[in-house]
């Protein structure tokens, strides 16, 4: 891995939490995600299933956590089965881990092979009355390709018909929403890898530049800085395209008087940063732009000081529309007819600001957790607002990633990255 060993304490805790919230006499299982093949021989990329990554910190595939607390053998209450290793695999794909390097990982002391699994999962499930399932619970969900994780559940409700099924899902929202030191550093690192790609996309940026030398400019700062890469597909959007929320063609060429939406940010650890910025192609902002720039990020100064301990983000997103309402105004985007006539249901303002304020963020960049439920302290949010004037060609977009505190304002995790319009022209024009 590219990244520094993380301490085998924060895994520990990780799991103690939720062992907690387990009933009696169950066991949990938790499966790494596959590899998956895109033709003939080549696969993607691995990427770690994040729940068992934040139970373990195993990093590899075909790795398995058991968690039975209740066991009657002490050392079969953890169990993590890892691909056994070999000279081959070492030769062929690498340093795989070893047993005692699992543990140095994870703090588990019970490391088998895989090929071991089926033989002892039986003598635990003989012992177990219940099985936490792990399954994919997230609201934004649609993945159609079965997992290594949904075979499983298929396999263990056929063979053990019998047992009591409880939902893992439920419990990981609620712990992994709420974030340990150890993870906060590791997200402020990602946001220090972020600024520093971004700093450098102010200087290189100049008309007629091609959006997909800006997204190159990022992807070497942020793998130079030991980060495996973007934490989500970037989006580098110039002029027009800016009004594309989910725009990744990144494709065409920056125009002089245009404005570039960058929504662009590094992982690191696993652990996502999520960045946006939008800064003017040939470094001057119009007076318009300005304009429409400053009303976003009044709005999203204002939404920050919103974002504290036991609000409920159904009634933020209100609150917060109740602002950018205002600001339309202002820029004559809607007036009281609008406001007056308006569809409870899609109000006014969405016209131009159609998407959330906030979302959870960690080992996902849409991260776990309970949106029905008042936030707390330690949940990491961003705080995203934006305005798309589709008849100007102009979208504005600007995010941070916020720490909720128990007292006191939220604490930007990106806090160093230009965002006043000032400052980001002042960059871009001392190059």
């Amino acid at each position: 891995m590219k990244y520094d060993r993380i301490p085998q304490e924060l895994f520990i805790k990780n799991r103690e939490k939720f062992v907690k919230n387990m009933k009696e006499n169950t066991l949990a299982v938790f499966n790494s995600n596959d590899i998956y093949p895109v033709s003939a021989d080549s696969t993607l990329p691995f990427a770690q299933h994040r729940d068992i990554f934040y139970l373990t910190g195993a990093d590899q595939e075909e790795s398995i956590l058991v968690l039975f607390p209740d066991a009657s053998d002490e050392k079969h209450r953890e169990i993590l089965f890892l691909r056994e290793t070999s000279e081959h695999i070492a030769i062929w794909e690498g340093e795989k881990l070893t047993k005692e390097a699992a543990f140095e990982v994870s703090g588990i002391k019970t490391v088998y092979w895989t090929h071991q699994f089926e033989m002892i999962f039986r003598q635990l499930m003989a012992e177990a009355e219940g099985i936490y399932l792990n399954t994919n619970e997230h609201l934004r969900h649609s993945v159609e390709m079965e997992t290594r994780e949904d075979r499983f559940i298929k396999k263990v409700k056929a063979q053990y018909p019998a047992h009591q099924v409880y939902k893992s899902a439920p419990i990981l929202h609620r712990i992994r929403s709420v974030k340990e030191k150890e993870e906060l550093d590791l997200m402020q690192t990602a946001c220090d890898i972020t600024k520093k790609g971004f700093e450098r996309v102010l200087k290189f940026t100049r008309s007629g530049v091609w959006e997909y030398e800006l997204e190159a400019e990022f992807i070497h700062e942020f793998i130079r800085n030991r980060s495996k890469g973007f934490a989500y597909t970037p989006i580098i959007a110039s002029g027009a395209s800016a009004c594309v929320l989910h725009y990744i063609e990144n494709n065409k060429q920056c125009k002089d008087g245009d404005v570039i939406l960058l929504d662009v940010a590094a992982e690191y650890a696993n652990y996502s940063s999520d960045l946006s910025r939008s800064i003017p192609v040939n470094g001057r902002f119009t007076d318009r732009q300005k304009e429409v720039y400053n009303a976003v990020l009044h709005v999203k100064k204002e939404a920050e000081k919103l974002l504290v301990p036991g609000i409920i983000l159904a009634e933020y997103q209100k609150e917060v529309g109740r602002i950018m309402e205002a600001e339309l105004i202002k820029l004559k985007l809607i007036d009281s007819t609008d406001i007056k006539n308006q569809d409870p249901n899609w109000p006014a303002y969405k016209k131009y600001f159609m998407h959330g304020t906030s979302h959870f963020l960690g080992l996902d960049t849409h991260d776990v957790g309970l949106w029905n439920e008042p936030i707390k302290a330690n949940m990491v949010f961003t705080c995203e607002p934006g305005i798309y004037i589709r008849e100007e060609g102009l979208g504005i977009r600007i995010e941070d990633n916020l720490v909720i505190r128990e007292d006191g304002p939220a604490f930007n995790l990106m806090r160093d990255i230009p965002i006043e319009a000032d400052h980001i022209e002042e960059i871009m024009n001392s190059k």
